[in-house]
């Protein structure tokens, strides 16, 4: 009970981000140096953190996920269609929400309006939630007087892009499930089977066949140094993630990798094809300019190499390259994806066209996605068949080799 009661403090904080501007908003850890190391790897410099009574303390804590960030945007954009004012949406929002995070998150950014903040402004309090890319197209919004009409976009890019991630992690699912359960699987066989055969086959008096002995060493091994495999597993999976975390270059070589992986490589280009396209299609029609919005499409395109490439392409079109002839450069689109592009140039349809491009796109990553489902089924089958289907046969060779005999 102490324990829950700890990680559900609330903490609310005063700091600096990356351009020095002041921000302010509230973060759920155990003490106020877990707020300070958070916000530090989130760019942001803390000025002051302190602890505050949480309106919802007796309901237990639930993390915000990117889903209930879009079904937000979907609410509000849905309310403001219906000509709820702004204030008493969040209100309604709030309050209906079952998650209690998100209760307080949204009224939160209520109290910010209500004290005259500009919604940009108070989501931008919350970049836990609310990155730069929505911040400046509310922004956009505000300033043009079309705030109903972008928050609608923002929904639907949302959505769009959640659901492409889903798709993506549905694609990836099914390798990581095989890996995971063969060394399971095989673990079990050695430590716990293997060894039943192993004292049955000491009363034979003969050597063993070479692959049966072979797994028994194997399972020897094993037992005694069983440790040592769970060190090197978590050891690799630490430093993995650490080192795609704070070394750009391993970041850089293992986007690079992954793009290149048979089937699974081109169900990840497709759908950064499709991040970029929907980003795009969404900040342009919003009336960002261009070069202003390449610098957050690069940010959402989920892949260094891609993101390095539209950053190499906003640097052309900032010295008045065509977009199309910029994408061309970088080697990094397909031929269509240029084609339409440069047909919504010349047609003043850029948003539109980039936006059948995503749709296009979305597409072909959920064909691909069902159809790697369809085909990874049998070879999971397969590939569990194949390994616990030769530990049976390294035992039952010596029992073979002596009904031979026999």
């Amino acid at each position: 009970m102490v324990e829950a009661a700890i990680k559900s403090n609330v903490f609310a904080w005063e700091g600096k981000d990356r351009k020095g501007n002041m921000i302010k908003g509230e973060s759920h850890a155990a003490n106020p140096s877990m707020v300070k190391a958070d916000l530090r790897r989130q760019g942001i410099v803390p000025v002051k953190v302190r602890k505050k009574s949480s309106l919802f303390s007796g309901a237990k804590k639930k993390k915000i996920l990117p889903k209930d960030i879009a079904v937000f945007m979907r609410q509000l954009a849905t309310m403001m269609s219906a000509g709820v004012p702004l204030v008493q949406s969040f209100e309604i929002i709030g309050r209906g929400h079952e998650n209690p995070s998100m209760q307080e998150l949204v009224l939160a950014i209520k109290g910010d309006v209500e004290s005259g903040s500009t919604l940009a402004d108070s989501l931008g309090k919350h970049p836990l939630y609310f990155d730069e890319l929505v911040c400046n197209l509310v922004h956009a919004g505000e300033q043009a007087g079309i705030l109903e009409g972008l928050l609608d976009k923002i929904a639907t890019y949302k959505e769009k892009t959640e659901a492409l991630k889903s798709k993506i992690k549905k694609a990836l699912f099914y390798p990581t499930a095989v890996i995971i359960v063969a060394f399971i699987v095989t673990a079990i066989l050695l430590i716990f089977v293997v060894p039943q055969f192993q004292s049955l086959f000491q009363g034979f008096g003969a050597d063993l066949p070479a692959f049966t002995q072979m797994v028994i060493n194997l399972s020897n091994w094993m037992q005694s140094n069983w440790w040592i495999a769970a060190i090197i597993i978590a050891g690799g999976g630490y430093s993995f993630l650490e080192g795609k975390k704070r070394s750009r270059k391993f970041a850089h070589a293992l986007d690079r990798v992954t793009l290149k992986i048979p089937i699974v490589g081109e169900i990840l280009r497709k759908a950064v094809i499709a991040r970029y396209a929907r980003t795009l299609s969404t900040m342009f029609a919003a009336g960002v300019p261009l070069v202003e919005a390449m610098e957050s499409v690069a940010g959402a395109a989920g892949n260094i190499l891609y993101a390095e490439g539209i950053l190499q392409m906003r640097d052309s079109v900032a010295t008045g390259q065509q977009l199309q002839l910029a994408m061309n450069q970088t080697k990094l689109f397909p031929n269509m994806v240029v084609q339409m592009v440069a047909i919504g140039e010349e047609s003043g349809s850029l948003d539109q066209m980039l936006g059948k491009v995503a749709d296009f796109y979305e597409q072909e990553v959920d064909d691909a996605v069902d159809g790697l489902s369809s085909l990874l089924e049998p070879l999971i089958m397969a590939i569990l068949g194949i390994i616990v289907g030769g530990l049976v046969v390294a035992m039952y060779l010596p029992i073979f080799k002596m009904g031979s005999v026999i």
